[in-house]
């Protein structure tokens, strides 16, 4: 357990001291906020959508810890590279154990940096539905956050190089984020893309955030929850094989 803390607290301290890191990465949500938020709103209130600001926040939420889980994996990276990941995995602790510091410590950030965008996002003016319903937003904010640094860290561990890992970063969480329905309402949608959604875990974060913060769901909040922390353990597992196997 003190080597779980231990590889927390240091993820967390590596985020606090990384001022640039903080504010580049609530760059892309506000540009979605204020780009997408704004300049598609009018249209989707004409559609009979209601308020496009609303709709899109808790997407771009999901988005900012998609995107600060997965690339927490770049870290596991830089750490082979210059050797201080060779001089953890010869501590006298389980190399699962040293993975689950890194997870929770990845998914941790995650999480501040999505709260982060939902303090900004008022100021553009989205409004929570239900403040009751925040522990809820947050559950889910963790399990979206747990399984993609997991994700990451699968990732990262049959990998060596930057190069790589942002190759296949851009053919997987690309996707992964524009088929969730953060930027479009998942009612109507062609069968193609209609399969897409369902079959993609992000779409399930997506709409669990979105029912827990405007009370409006597709899914079955259940549903969105045991999708979730299924492909989340399955990911941990898969993650932690994987870590276990990483040659120096």
């Amino acid at each position: 357990m003190n080597v779980i803390a231990a590889l927390w607290m240091r993820q967390l301290k590596r985020y606090v001291r990384s001022r640039a890191r903080i504010v580049g990465a609530l760059g892309q949500p506000l540009l979605f906020l204020l780009g997408l938020g704004f300049g598609l709103g009018p249209v989707f209130q004409k559609a009979g959508q209601g308020n496009y600001i609303q709709f899109l926040t808790p997407g771009v939420v999901a988005m900012t810890v998609l995107f600060t889980s997965v690339f927490s994996g770049i870290e596991l990276i830089w750490d082979r590279q210059f050797g201080f990941l060779k001089e953890t995995l010869v501590a006298p602790v389980s190399r699962l154990t040293i993975m689950s510091g890194r997870v929770l410590g990845g998914a941790t950030v995650a999480v501040v940096q999505g709260l982060l965008v939902v303090a900004i996002s008022f100021l553009a003016g989205f409004r929570v539905a239900d403040w009751s319903a925040i522990p809820l937003a947050l559950v889910f904010m963790a399990l979206m956050a747990l399984l993609f640094t997991a994700l990451g860290t699968a990732i990262a561990s049959l990998l060596s190089d930057f190069q790589g890992f942002q190759l296949i970063m851009n053919f997987l969480v690309m996707p992964t984020f524009f088929l969730s329905g953060a930027l479009f309402p998942m009612r109507d949608l062609p069968w193609a893309l209609n399969i897409l959604v369902h079959i993609n875990p992000m779409s399930y974060g997506v709409d669990g955030l979105r029912g827990a913060l405007t009370g409006i769901a597709f899914f079955n909040p259940a549903l969105d929850m045991a999708v979730l922390a299924a492909v989340a353990v399955f990911f941990l597992l898969l993650g932690g094989y994987l870590f276990s196997r990483i040659q120096l």
